[in-house]
């Protein structure tokens, strides 16, 4: 049971203040009455609520996948930037935010949702979620760097990466890799490699868990995940 005026804001229908408005002017019903008490509570898993003669849909969670393209910043809201919350242009919920960070020049899988308890699940270094990163990194990577990473090494500022898989793709003046971490420290995977002594040059997050990105999805563009993501992802 929910507020209504919470049920109404929580599907952008107005701010709690705008919501109070249109329910003391008589557009709101609930199961065909008109309410008009912002406080009244409201089964939003039986009733029907409707705006103006037209009725609403509320899920209590939702979940999109973004292919979080590159100069856009993992923030829920900045004056300066295009955040990820920007390129979800759907009659979007107030609080929704994206489940960790990706720095603004990183590209790839980023999970937008209101789902606290989720987020919390998927980021917290206790559950061992694996995170894969596919990566170019300027210089020779080679087995040792192998070995390092296997074994944990020190990122500066009196941090450690726990130990991760590095997967060699292809060595060169420029090297491909595959990284998966369980970790999400700040400038993590860039900050790895600069201990060893390499930069890394573009860097994208391939999956999340089970929860892989759809490389059918365009750069910047979104889908709700689908009933078989979201139960693998649980």
């Amino acid at each position: 049971m929910i507020r209504l005026d919470k049920y109404l804001a929580d599907l952008s229908i107005g701010t709690r203040q705008e919501v109070k408005k249109y329910i003391r002017q008589g557009r709101v019903c609930i199961d065909g009455n008109i309410v008009k008490k912002a406080d009244t509570k409201v089964d939003e898993q039986i009733q029907k609520v409707s705006f103006d003669g037209k009725e609403l849909g509320y899920e209590a969670f939702v979940y999109y996948m973004l292919y979080k393209p590159a100069g856009v910043v993992s923030a829920t809201e900045d004056k300066k930037e295009t955040t990820v919350l920007d390129l979800i242009t759907d009659k979007k919920r107030k609080d929704l935010f994206p489940v960790g960070r990706l720095d603004k020049d990183t590209e790839g899988l980023l999970l937008i949702t209101n789902d606290g308890a989720l987020a919390h699940r998927l980021l917290s270094p206790k559950k061992h979620v694996d995170k894969v990163y596919y990566a170019k990194v300027e210089g020779v990577v080679t087995e040792e760097d192998v070995r390092r990473f296997a074994e944990g090494l020190s990122i500066g500022q009196g941090e450690e990466a726990s130990p991760s898989k590095l997967v060699i793709l292809k060595s060169g003046a420029v090297s491909e890799i595959e990284l998966t971490i369980q970790e999400g420290k700040f400038h993590q995977v860039k900050r790895m490699f600069e201990a060893v002594g390499k930069n890394v040059i573009y860097l994208k997050r391939l999956s999340m868990g089970a929860l892989k990105l759809d490389e059918t999805l365009e750069k910047g563009s979104y889908r709700l995940l689908s009933k078989e993501e979201l139960e693998q992802l649980c």
